[in-house]
Protein backbone atom coordinates (compact mmCIF):
# COMPACT_ATOMS: atom_id res chain seq x y z
CA UNK A 1 0.00 0.00 0.00
CA UNK A 2 1.57 3.45 -1.09
CA UNK A 3 0.53 5.72 1.92
CA UNK A 4 1.87 8.88 -0.37
CA UNK A 5 -0.12 8.42 -3.13
CA UNK A 6 -2.98 7.05 -1.07
CA UNK A 7 -2.76 10.37 1.13
CA UNK A 8 -1.74 12.63 -2.05
CA UNK A 9 -5.30 11.26 -4.28
CA UNK A 10 -7.42 11.81 -0.77
CA UNK A 11 -6.55 15.60 0.59
CA UNK A 12 -5.84 16.44 -3.23
CA UNK A 13 -9.36 15.12 -3.98
CA UNK A 14 -11.38 16.96 -0.79
CA UNK A 15 -9.05 20.17 -1.58
CA UNK A 16 -11.00 19.88 -5.47
CA UNK A 17 -14.52 18.82 -3.61
CA UNK A 18 -14.29 21.89 -1.70
CA UNK A 19 -13.19 23.83 -4.39
CA UNK A 20 -16.02 22.82 -6.23
CA UNK A 21 -18.81 23.56 -3.94
CA UNK A 22 -17.31 26.87 -2.90
CA UNK A 23 -16.81 28.05 -6.75
CA UNK A 24 -20.16 26.66 -7.23
CA UNK A 25 -22.10 28.38 -4.53
CA UNK A 26 -20.42 31.87 -4.62
CA UNK A 27 -21.63 31.68 -8.61
CA UNK A 28 -24.91 31.30 -7.51
CA UNK A 29 -24.86 33.96 -5.00
CA UNK A 30 -23.60 36.54 -7.82
CA UNK A 31 -26.59 35.61 -9.80
CA UNK A 32 -29.12 35.47 -6.97
CA UNK A 33 -27.32 36.58 -3.76
CA UNK A 34 -28.65 39.88 -3.00
CA UNK A 35 -32.55 38.82 -4.02
CA UNK A 36 -31.84 35.55 -1.68
CA UNK A 37 -30.84 38.00 1.12
CA UNK A 38 -34.51 39.80 0.10
CA UNK A 39 -36.25 36.57 -0.24
CA UNK A 40 -35.36 35.90 3.51
CA UNK A 41 -36.03 38.99 4.69
CA UNK A 42 -39.73 39.78 2.92
CA UNK A 43 -40.98 36.45 3.02
CA UNK A 44 -40.97 34.74 6.37
CA UNK A 45 -44.12 36.08 8.04
CA UNK A 46 -44.53 32.87 9.62
CA UNK A 47 -42.63 29.32 10.48
CA UNK A 48 -44.05 27.81 7.40
CA UNK A 49 -43.56 30.58 5.17
CA UNK A 50 -39.77 30.47 6.68
CA UNK A 51 -39.07 26.89 6.20
CA UNK A 52 -39.90 27.20 2.70
CA UNK A 53 -38.18 30.22 2.24
CA UNK A 54 -34.61 28.15 3.93
CA UNK A 55 -35.35 25.48 1.30
CA UNK A 56 -35.36 27.47 -1.88
CA UNK A 57 -32.42 29.77 -0.72
CA UNK A 58 -30.26 26.86 0.18
CA UNK A 59 -31.02 24.91 -3.37
CA UNK A 60 -30.38 27.97 -5.13
CA UNK A 61 -27.04 29.20 -2.82
CA UNK A 62 -25.91 25.00 -2.26
CA UNK A 63 -25.14 26.00 1.23
CA UNK A 64 -27.27 25.68 4.54
CA UNK A 65 -24.36 27.42 6.39
CA UNK A 66 -24.88 30.24 3.71
CA UNK A 67 -28.43 30.36 4.62
CA UNK A 68 -28.29 29.93 8.57
CA UNK A 69 -25.19 32.77 8.76
CA UNK A 70 -27.53 35.16 6.45
CA UNK A 71 -30.33 34.42 8.46
CA UNK A 72 -28.60 35.08 11.38
CA UNK A 73 -26.90 38.65 9.92
CA UNK A 74 -30.29 39.49 9.11
CA UNK A 75 -31.68 38.35 13.12
CA UNK A 76 -28.36 40.59 14.41
CA UNK A 77 -29.83 43.36 12.26
CA UNK A 78 -33.34 43.48 13.29
CA UNK A 79 -34.70 42.59 10.00
CA UNK A 80 -35.98 39.08 11.03
CA UNK A 81 -37.14 37.86 14.04
CA UNK A 82 -35.87 34.92 15.95
CA UNK A 83 -39.35 32.47 15.42
CA UNK A 84 -38.65 33.76 11.36
CA UNK A 85 -35.42 32.62 11.76
CA UNK A 86 -36.19 29.40 13.34
CA UNK A 87 -38.25 28.40 10.21
CA UNK A 88 -35.78 29.03 7.54
CA UNK A 89 -33.51 27.21 9.74
CA UNK A 90 -35.13 24.14 9.77
CA UNK A 91 -35.41 25.04 5.88
CA UNK A 92 -31.88 25.01 4.98
CA UNK A 93 -31.05 21.66 6.87
CA UNK A 94 -33.67 20.35 4.15
CA UNK A 95 -32.74 22.36 1.25
CA UNK A 96 -29.03 21.09 1.69
CA UNK A 97 -30.08 17.76 1.38
CA UNK A 98 -30.56 18.95 -2.51
CA UNK A 99 -26.18 18.37 -2.42
CA UNK A 100 -26.65 14.79 -0.68
CA UNK A 101 -28.72 13.99 -3.80
CA UNK A 102 -26.81 15.16 -6.81
CA UNK A 103 -23.91 13.13 -5.81
CA UNK A 104 -26.06 10.10 -4.93
CA UNK A 105 -26.42 10.23 -8.86
CA UNK A 106 -23.28 8.93 -10.01
CA UNK A 107 -21.65 11.17 -12.87
CA UNK A 108 -18.02 11.31 -12.09
CA UNK A 109 -17.39 10.06 -15.67
CA UNK A 110 -18.59 13.27 -17.19
CA UNK A 111 -16.81 15.30 -15.11
CA UNK A 112 -13.97 16.69 -17.32
CA UNK A 113 -16.66 17.17 -19.94
CA UNK A 114 -18.55 19.51 -17.15
CA UNK A 115 -15.68 21.23 -16.44
CA UNK A 116 -15.22 21.77 -20.61
CA UNK A 117 -18.80 23.46 -20.18
CA UNK A 118 -18.07 25.32 -17.85
CA UNK A 119 -14.34 26.88 -18.84
CA UNK A 120 -15.90 27.69 -22.14
CA UNK A 121 -18.43 29.74 -20.42
CA UNK A 122 -16.22 30.96 -17.96
CA UNK A 123 -13.40 32.24 -20.90
CA UNK A 124 -14.62 32.74 -23.92
CA UNK A 125 -18.38 34.50 -22.71
CA UNK A 126 -18.25 38.18 -22.27
CA UNK A 127 -21.35 38.56 -20.17
CA UNK A 128 -20.94 38.55 -16.63
CA UNK A 129 -24.43 36.57 -16.29
CA UNK A 130 -22.83 33.81 -18.41
CA UNK A 131 -19.70 34.12 -16.52
CA UNK A 132 -21.53 33.17 -13.24
CA UNK A 133 -23.50 30.42 -15.22
CA UNK A 134 -20.54 28.85 -16.39
CA UNK A 135 -18.84 29.53 -12.58
CA UNK A 136 -21.74 27.26 -11.56
CA UNK A 137 -20.95 24.66 -14.48
CA UNK A 138 -17.13 24.65 -13.85
CA UNK A 139 -17.86 24.28 -9.57
CA UNK A 140 -20.28 21.55 -10.52
CA UNK A 141 -17.98 19.01 -12.73
CA UNK A 142 -14.98 19.82 -10.07
CA UNK A 143 -17.05 18.94 -7.20
CA UNK A 144 -17.28 15.58 -9.00
CA UNK A 145 -13.70 15.15 -10.04
CA UNK A 146 -13.11 15.58 -6.50
CA UNK A 147 -15.50 13.26 -5.64
CA UNK A 148 -13.64 10.93 -8.07
CA UNK A 149 -9.96 11.64 -6.83
CA UNK A 150 -10.58 10.85 -3.22
CA UNK A 151 -12.16 7.36 -4.32
CA UNK A 152 -9.38 6.31 -6.09
CA UNK A 153 -7.50 7.41 -3.35
CA UNK A 154 -9.11 6.03 -0.67
CA UNK A 155 -9.52 2.05 -1.96
CA UNK A 156 -6.90 0.48 -0.59
CA UNK A 157 -7.60 1.19 2.79
CA UNK A 158 -10.14 -1.79 2.20
CA UNK A 159 -7.57 -4.29 2.90
CA UNK A 160 -6.84 -2.18 6.25
CA UNK A 161 -7.23 -4.56 8.95
CA UNK A 162 -7.78 -1.70 11.43
CA UNK A 163 -10.30 0.37 9.27
CA UNK A 164 -12.32 -2.98 8.46
CA UNK A 165 -12.36 -3.03 12.41
CA UNK A 166 -13.38 1.02 12.54
CA UNK A 167 -16.05 0.71 10.25
CA UNK A 168 -17.29 -2.74 12.21
CA UNK A 169 -17.15 -1.00 15.58
CA UNK A 170 -19.14 1.85 13.93
CA UNK A 171 -21.82 -0.65 13.45
CA UNK A 172 -22.15 -1.88 16.69
CA UNK A 173 -21.37 2.04 18.54
CA UNK A 174 -23.79 4.71 17.03
CA UNK A 175 -22.41 6.94 19.70
CA UNK A 176 -18.87 6.68 18.40
CA UNK A 177 -20.29 7.19 14.78
CA UNK A 178 -22.10 10.44 15.68
CA UNK A 179 -19.06 11.89 17.65
CA UNK A 180 -16.57 11.06 14.40
CA UNK A 181 -19.03 12.82 12.16
CA UNK A 182 -19.40 15.59 14.50
CA UNK A 183 -15.38 16.34 14.61
CA UNK A 184 -14.88 15.37 11.40
CA UNK A 185 -17.43 18.48 10.17
CA UNK A 186 -16.52 20.64 12.41
CA UNK A 187 -13.06 20.27 11.13
CA UNK A 188 -14.07 20.87 7.79
CA UNK A 189 -16.57 23.34 8.24
CA UNK A 190 -19.01 21.63 5.34
CA UNK A 191 -21.76 18.68 6.38
CA UNK A 192 -21.90 18.68 2.24
CA UNK A 193 -17.92 18.24 2.22
CA UNK A 194 -18.16 15.13 4.68
CA UNK A 195 -21.56 13.74 3.43
CA UNK A 196 -20.06 13.66 0.33
CA UNK A 197 -16.88 12.22 1.75
CA UNK A 198 -19.21 9.49 3.67
CA UNK A 199 -20.99 8.79 0.32
CA UNK A 200 -17.43 8.08 -1.53
CA UNK A 201 -16.52 5.69 1.65
CA UNK A 202 -19.80 4.05 1.12
CA UNK A 203 -19.59 3.58 -2.66
CA UNK A 204 -16.17 2.01 -2.43
CA UNK A 205 -17.45 -0.25 -0.06
CA UNK A 206 -15.74 0.76 2.82
CA UNK A 207 -18.76 1.23 5.21
CA UNK A 208 -22.11 -0.22 5.42
CA UNK A 209 -25.23 1.76 5.49
CA UNK A 210 -25.45 1.11 9.12
CA UNK A 211 -22.54 2.13 10.24
CA UNK A 212 -22.89 4.89 8.17
CA UNK A 213 -25.97 6.09 9.43
CA UNK A 214 -24.58 7.53 12.73
CA UNK A 215 -22.16 9.57 11.21
CA UNK A 216 -24.48 10.82 8.85
CA UNK A 217 -26.41 12.33 11.98
CA UNK A 218 -23.10 13.50 13.30
CA UNK A 219 -22.31 15.50 10.35
CA UNK A 220 -25.25 17.63 10.89
CA UNK A 221 -24.61 18.42 14.38
CA UNK A 222 -20.96 19.38 13.21
CA UNK A 223 -22.19 22.29 10.39
CA UNK A 224 -23.48 24.15 13.60
CA UNK A 225 -20.28 25.24 14.20
CA UNK A 226 -19.95 27.54 11.43
CA UNK A 227 -23.57 29.72 12.81
CA UNK A 228 -21.84 29.47 16.19
CA UNK A 229 -19.16 31.18 15.51
CA UNK A 230 -20.99 33.49 12.90
CA UNK A 231 -22.82 34.41 16.15
CA UNK A 232 -19.47 35.48 18.18
CA UNK A 233 -19.78 39.05 19.06
CA UNK A 234 -23.64 39.35 17.49
CA UNK A 235 -26.51 40.62 18.65
CA UNK A 236 -28.56 38.26 21.82
CA UNK A 237 -31.62 37.20 19.11
CA UNK A 238 -28.43 36.37 16.97
CA UNK A 239 -26.81 33.98 19.57
CA UNK A 240 -30.27 32.43 20.36
CA UNK A 241 -30.48 31.44 16.45
CA UNK A 242 -27.44 29.93 16.64
CA UNK A 243 -28.38 28.04 19.30
CA UNK A 244 -31.83 27.09 17.87
CA UNK A 245 -29.81 25.11 14.99
CA UNK A 246 -27.26 23.55 17.62
CA UNK A 247 -30.91 22.66 19.54
CA UNK A 248 -32.51 21.56 16.49
CA UNK A 249 -29.79 18.81 15.25
CA UNK A 250 -28.70 17.48 18.28
CA UNK A 251 -32.24 16.67 19.48
CA UNK A 252 -32.72 15.10 15.91
CA UNK A 253 -29.89 13.16 16.00
CA UNK A 254 -30.46 11.22 19.69
CA UNK A 255 -34.07 10.99 18.40
CA UNK A 256 -32.76 9.27 15.10
CA UNK A 257 -30.02 7.67 16.79
CA UNK A 258 -32.33 5.87 19.26
CA UNK A 259 -34.70 4.82 16.10
CA UNK A 260 -31.58 3.63 14.41
CA UNK A 261 -32.68 -0.09 13.54
CA UNK A 262 -36.07 1.88 12.42
CA UNK A 263 -34.46 4.31 10.04
CA UNK A 264 -32.49 1.49 8.54
CA UNK A 265 -34.83 -0.32 7.62
CA UNK A 266 -37.22 2.73 6.32
CA UNK A 267 -33.81 3.92 4.09
CA UNK A 268 -33.60 0.34 2.90
CA UNK A 269 -37.18 0.14 1.79
CA UNK A 270 -37.45 3.54 0.23
CA UNK A 271 -34.24 2.87 -1.56
CA UNK A 272 -34.42 -0.52 -2.39
CA UNK A 273 -33.37 -0.16 -5.86
CA UNK A 274 -30.70 2.63 -5.57
CA UNK A 275 -27.10 3.21 -4.91
CA UNK A 276 -25.50 3.21 -1.60
CA UNK A 277 -24.79 6.92 -2.35
CA UNK A 278 -28.57 7.38 -3.13
CA UNK A 279 -29.52 5.76 0.50
CA UNK A 280 -27.63 7.95 2.20
CA UNK A 281 -28.44 11.11 0.40
CA UNK A 282 -32.26 9.60 1.53
CA UNK A 283 -31.16 9.05 4.76
CA UNK A 284 -30.23 12.48 4.89
CA UNK A 285 -33.86 14.07 3.83
CA UNK A 286 -35.38 11.58 5.99
CA UNK A 287 -33.56 12.92 8.66
CA UNK A 288 -33.99 16.88 7.74
CA UNK A 289 -37.29 16.60 6.87
CA UNK A 290 -38.51 14.43 9.91
CA UNK A 291 -36.64 16.81 12.47
CA UNK A 292 -38.53 19.87 10.80
CA UNK A 293 -41.64 18.26 10.70
CA UNK A 294 -41.28 17.23 14.74
CA UNK A 295 -40.10 20.49 15.42
CA UNK A 296 -42.21 23.21 13.78
CA UNK A 297 -45.62 23.02 15.56
CA UNK A 298 -43.11 23.51 18.94
CA UNK A 299 -41.55 27.04 17.26
CA UNK A 300 -42.81 29.23 20.24
CA UNK A 301 -41.38 26.69 22.78
CA UNK A 302 -38.05 26.17 20.95
CA UNK A 303 -37.95 30.32 20.66
CA UNK A 304 -39.27 29.97 24.55
CA UNK A 305 -35.97 27.43 25.74
CA UNK A 306 -33.13 28.88 23.98
CA UNK A 307 -34.46 32.40 25.23
CA UNK A 308 -34.16 31.04 28.64
CA UNK A 309 -30.75 29.29 27.91
CA UNK A 310 -30.16 32.92 26.42
CA UNK A 311 -31.37 35.46 29.09
CA UNK A 312 -31.32 39.05 28.48
CA UNK A 313 -33.15 41.97 27.13
CA UNK A 314 -32.79 43.19 23.56
CA UNK A 315 -34.37 45.93 21.92
CA UNK A 316 -37.01 45.29 19.83
CA UNK A 317 -37.09 47.05 16.77
CA UNK A 318 -40.58 46.95 14.64
CA UNK A 319 -39.10 47.09 10.82
CA UNK A 320 -42.19 48.02 9.43
CA UNK A 321 -44.68 51.27 9.17
CA UNK A 322 -47.13 51.46 12.20
CA UNK A 323 -48.84 54.41 11.17
CA UNK A 324 -49.85 53.93 7.30
CA UNK A 325 -52.67 52.37 6.64
CA UNK A 326 -53.70 51.64 3.08
CA UNK A 327 -57.87 52.36 4.20
CA UNK A 328 -56.94 55.71 4.66
CA UNK A 329 -55.69 57.15 0.90
CA UNK A 330 -59.57 57.51 0.14
CA UNK A 331 -59.74 60.32 2.68
CA UNK A 332 -55.99 62.39 1.99
CA UNK A 333 -56.15 64.95 4.85
CA UNK A 334 -56.20 62.00 7.45
CA UNK A 335 -53.67 59.78 5.39
CA UNK A 336 -50.95 63.28 5.49
CA UNK A 337 -52.07 62.99 9.17
CA UNK A 338 -51.01 59.50 9.50
CA UNK A 339 -47.54 59.79 7.33
CA UNK A 340 -46.40 63.13 9.34
CA UNK A 341 -47.01 59.99 12.44
CA UNK A 342 -44.77 57.89 10.51
CA UNK A 343 -42.34 60.49 9.89
CA UNK A 344 -41.82 62.12 13.22
CA UNK A 345 -41.01 58.51 14.55
CA UNK A 346 -38.65 57.60 11.24
CA UNK A 347 -37.54 60.89 12.65
CA UNK A 348 -37.15 59.94 16.75
CA UNK A 349 -34.55 56.85 15.34
CA UNK A 350 -32.63 58.86 12.72
CA UNK A 351 -32.04 61.52 15.86
CA UNK A 352 -31.23 58.03 18.05
CA UNK A 353 -29.10 56.44 15.16
CA UNK A 354 -27.02 59.51 15.88
CA UNK A 355 -26.98 59.16 19.64
CA UNK A 356 -25.71 55.34 19.60
CA UNK A 357 -23.38 56.36 16.77
CA UNK A 358 -21.69 59.05 19.10
CA UNK A 359 -21.74 56.64 21.88
CA UNK A 360 -19.92 54.32 20.08
CA UNK A 361 -17.58 56.81 18.77
CA UNK A 362 -16.90 57.29 23.08
CA UNK A 363 -16.95 53.94 24.28
CA UNK A 364 -16.23 51.65 21.55
CA UNK A 365 -19.45 49.23 22.75
CA UNK A 366 -20.10 47.08 19.68
CA UNK A 367 -23.59 46.17 21.19
CA UNK A 368 -24.21 50.44 20.49
CA UNK A 369 -22.58 50.27 17.10
CA UNK A 370 -24.76 46.84 15.93
CA UNK A 371 -27.87 49.12 17.50
CA UNK A 372 -26.83 52.15 15.41
CA UNK A 373 -26.31 50.66 12.16
CA UNK A 374 -30.00 48.71 12.75
CA UNK A 375 -31.88 52.09 13.80
CA UNK A 376 -30.25 53.49 10.30
CA UNK A 377 -31.44 50.88 8.18
CA UNK A 378 -35.03 51.02 9.85
CA UNK A 379 -34.38 54.82 8.90
CA UNK A 380 -33.96 53.51 5.18
CA UNK A 381 -37.10 51.15 5.56
CA UNK A 382 -39.16 53.60 6.87
CA UNK A 383 -38.21 56.01 4.13
CA UNK A 384 -38.98 53.41 1.20
CA UNK A 385 -42.49 52.76 2.86
CA UNK A 386 -43.43 56.44 3.46
CA UNK A 387 -42.19 57.31 -0.08
CA UNK A 388 -44.52 54.47 -1.41
CA UNK A 389 -47.19 55.42 0.57
CA UNK A 390 -47.06 59.54 -0.25
CA UNK A 391 -46.70 58.71 -4.15
CA UNK A 392 -50.59 57.00 -3.60
CA UNK A 393 -51.56 60.01 -1.89
CA UNK A 394 -50.91 62.29 -4.37
CA UNK A 395 -52.59 60.28 -6.83
CA UNK A 396 -55.87 61.45 -5.36
CA UNK A 397 -57.31 64.59 -6.21
CA UNK A 398 -55.99 66.87 -3.64
CA UNK A 399 -56.56 70.62 -2.52
CA UNK A 400 -53.87 73.55 -2.47
CA UNK A 401 -53.15 73.45 1.12
CA UNK A 402 -52.76 69.14 1.44
CA UNK A 403 -50.96 69.36 -1.99
CA UNK A 404 -48.56 71.83 -0.39
CA UNK A 405 -48.28 69.48 2.99
CA UNK A 406 -47.75 66.27 1.02
CA UNK A 407 -44.50 68.66 -0.45
CA UNK A 408 -43.06 69.36 2.69
CA UNK A 409 -43.48 65.79 3.87
CA UNK A 410 -41.94 64.29 0.75
CA UNK A 411 -39.00 66.92 1.52
CA UNK A 412 -38.61 66.16 5.01
CA UNK A 413 -38.39 62.13 4.56
CA UNK A 414 -34.86 62.61 2.28
CA UNK A 415 -33.56 65.27 4.67
CA UNK A 416 -34.56 62.60 7.94
CA UNK A 417 -32.67 59.70 5.84
CA UNK A 418 -29.69 61.75 5.03
CA UNK A 419 -29.77 62.66 8.90
CA UNK A 420 -29.71 58.69 9.12
CA UNK A 421 -26.70 58.37 6.60
CA UNK A 422 -24.35 60.79 8.32
CA UNK A 423 -25.06 59.14 11.69
CA UNK A 424 -23.69 55.93 9.54
CA UNK A 425 -20.57 57.68 8.34
CA UNK A 426 -19.93 58.42 12.27
CA UNK A 427 -20.08 54.60 12.68
CA UNK A 428 -17.74 54.04 10.11
CA UNK A 429 -14.95 56.94 11.46
CA UNK A 430 -15.55 55.58 14.62
CA UNK A 431 -14.69 51.86 13.53
CA UNK A 432 -11.82 53.58 11.61
CA UNK A 433 -10.31 55.10 14.94
CA UNK A 434 -10.64 51.61 17.35
CA UNK A 435 -9.08 49.32 14.11
CA UNK A 436 -5.83 51.90 14.08
CA UNK A 437 -6.26 52.80 17.82
CA UNK A 438 -6.14 56.35 16.68
CA UNK A 439 -5.81 58.43 19.69
CA UNK A 440 -7.55 62.41 20.20
CA UNK A 441 -6.32 65.20 22.41
CA UNK A 442 -8.73 66.69 25.31
CA UNK A 443 -9.21 69.39 23.39
CA UNK A 444 -10.57 67.62 20.27
CA UNK A 445 -12.88 65.37 22.31
CA UNK A 446 -14.21 68.73 24.43
CA UNK A 447 -15.17 70.04 20.84
CA UNK A 448 -16.88 67.49 19.54
CA UNK A 449 -18.89 66.77 22.72
CA UNK A 450 -19.44 70.42 22.32
CA UNK A 451 -21.04 70.19 18.88
CA UNK A 452 -22.46 66.87 19.19
CA UNK A 453 -24.86 68.13 22.22
CA UNK A 454 -25.86 71.50 19.94
CA UNK A 455 -26.35 69.06 16.92
CA UNK A 456 -28.44 66.70 18.86
CA UNK A 457 -30.73 69.96 19.97
CA UNK A 458 -31.14 71.32 16.40
CA UNK A 459 -32.52 67.94 15.70
CA UNK A 460 -34.95 67.53 18.45
CA UNK A 461 -36.50 71.44 17.83
CA UNK A 462 -36.53 70.67 14.30
CA UNK A 463 -39.10 67.36 14.51
CA UNK A 464 -40.58 69.36 17.44
CA UNK A 465 -41.66 72.65 14.57
CA UNK A 466 -42.75 69.87 12.40
CA UNK A 467 -44.78 67.85 14.69
CA UNK A 468 -46.78 70.94 16.02
CA UNK A 469 -45.95 73.52 13.56
CA UNK A 470 -44.00 75.10 16.13
CA UNK A 471 -42.40 78.04 14.51
CA UNK A 472 -40.44 79.09 17.53
CA UNK A 473 -38.57 75.78 17.23
CA UNK A 474 -38.22 76.25 13.77
CA UNK A 475 -36.45 79.85 14.43
CA UNK A 476 -34.15 78.28 17.49
CA UNK A 477 -33.03 75.61 14.90
CA UNK A 478 -32.20 78.07 11.88
CA UNK A 479 -29.97 79.70 15.00
CA UNK A 480 -28.32 76.67 15.82
CA UNK A 481 -27.77 76.28 12.89
CA UNK A 482 -25.91 79.19 12.47
CA UNK A 483 -23.85 78.03 15.89
CA UNK A 484 -22.92 74.88 13.87
CA UNK A 485 -21.77 76.40 10.93
CA UNK A 486 -19.61 78.95 13.07
CA UNK A 487 -18.18 76.01 15.15
CA UNK A 488 -17.00 74.07 12.42
CA UNK A 489 -14.94 76.92 10.98
CA UNK A 490 -13.74 77.65 14.54
CA UNK A 491 -12.80 74.02 15.81
CA UNK A 492 -11.31 73.65 11.95
CA UNK A 493 -8.73 76.67 13.04
CA UNK A 494 -8.13 75.45 16.71
CA UNK A 495 -7.41 72.29 14.86
CA UNK A 496 -4.84 73.10 12.35
CA UNK A 497 -3.05 74.96 15.48
CA UNK A 498 -3.18 72.43 17.34
CA UNK A 499 -1.11 70.28 14.01
CA UNK A 500 1.17 72.82 14.13
CA UNK A 501 2.03 72.61 17.87
CA UNK A 502 2.25 68.48 17.49
CA UNK A 503 -0.47 68.34 19.61
CA UNK A 504 -2.50 66.44 17.27
CA UNK A 505 -1.84 63.67 14.71
CA UNK A 506 -2.70 63.28 10.94
CA UNK A 507 -4.87 60.36 11.39
CA UNK A 508 -6.57 61.49 14.01
CA UNK A 509 -7.42 65.47 12.30
CA UNK A 510 -8.55 63.71 9.31
CA UNK A 511 -11.25 61.69 11.47
CA UNK A 512 -12.24 64.91 13.33
CA UNK A 513 -12.64 67.05 10.23
CA UNK A 514 -14.82 64.22 8.73
CA UNK A 515 -16.98 64.32 11.91
CA UNK A 516 -17.02 68.03 11.85
CA UNK A 517 -18.55 67.92 8.55
CA UNK A 518 -20.72 65.18 9.11
CA UNK A 519 -22.63 67.15 12.31
CA UNK A 520 -22.56 70.34 10.23
CA UNK A 521 -24.43 68.62 7.13
CA UNK A 522 -26.48 67.10 10.27
CA UNK A 523 -27.43 70.55 10.84
CA UNK A 524 -28.18 71.64 6.84
CA UNK A 525 -30.80 68.90 6.79
CA UNK A 526 -32.51 70.06 10.34
CA UNK A 527 -32.65 74.10 8.94
CA UNK A 528 -34.29 72.51 6.02
CA UNK A 529 -37.33 71.06 7.85
CA UNK A 530 -37.36 74.09 9.85
CA UNK A 531 -37.76 76.27 6.44
CA UNK A 532 -40.64 74.16 5.60
CA UNK A 533 -42.78 74.90 8.69
CA UNK A 534 -41.78 78.38 8.69
CA UNK A 535 -42.30 79.02 4.69
CA UNK A 536 -43.58 76.13 3.31
CA UNK A 537 -40.71 75.34 1.20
Amino acid sequence: MNWQEMIFYFIGGLGIFLFGIKFMSDGLQKTAGDKMRGLLAKYTSNPVMGVLVGIVVTILLQTSTGTTVMSIGLVNAGLMTLKQAIGVIMGANIGTTMTAFIIGIKIEKYALPIIAVGAFFLFFVRKKNYQYIGQVIFGFGMLFLGLRTMGEGLKPLRELPVFVDLTVELSHNPVLGVLVGTVFTMIVQSSSATIGILQTIADEGMIELRAALPVLFGDNIGTTITAVLAAIGASIAAKRAALVHVTFNIIGTIIFVIALPLVYNLVLWLGSDVNIRMQIAYAHGLFNVTNTLIFLPFVSLLALLVSKIIPGQMEELEFKPKYLDSRLLATPSVALGQAQHEILRMGSYARETLADAVNYFFKKDEKVRNLALQKEELVNELDRKITEYMVKIQQNALNAKESGKASILMQTINDLERIGDHAENIVELAEYTIANKVEFSKEALGELEQMINLTDETIAQALQALEHDDHQAAKKVLENERELDQMERRFRKNHIARLNNNLCNGNAGAVFLDILSNLERIGDHSKNIAQYVLYGE
